[in-house]
């Protein structure tokens, strides 16, 4: 599947059934990495906000305005 987000890109971590306040939903950050998909075949990337990066799929987020 192609990335849906490019490099640079600010997006904001959306609800979905595996995230929840204590590990950062509604967080704004950077796109730094499009990563392979995973196993399902869903795209990933690596999102830094702040001093953090983490790994997010391509469902739990979406273009920050």
């Amino acid at each position: 599947m192609a990335h849906k987000f490019k490099l640079g890109q600010r997006v904001r971590r959306t609800r979905t059934h595996q995230t929840d306040e204590r590990f950062g939903f509604g967080e704004v950050g950077e796109i730094v990495r499009l990563m392979p998909d995973d196993t399902t075949g869903e795209p990933s990337y690596r999102m830094r906000s702040g001093s953090a990066e983490r790994a997010v799929r391509e469902s739990e987020i979406s273009l920050a305005s």
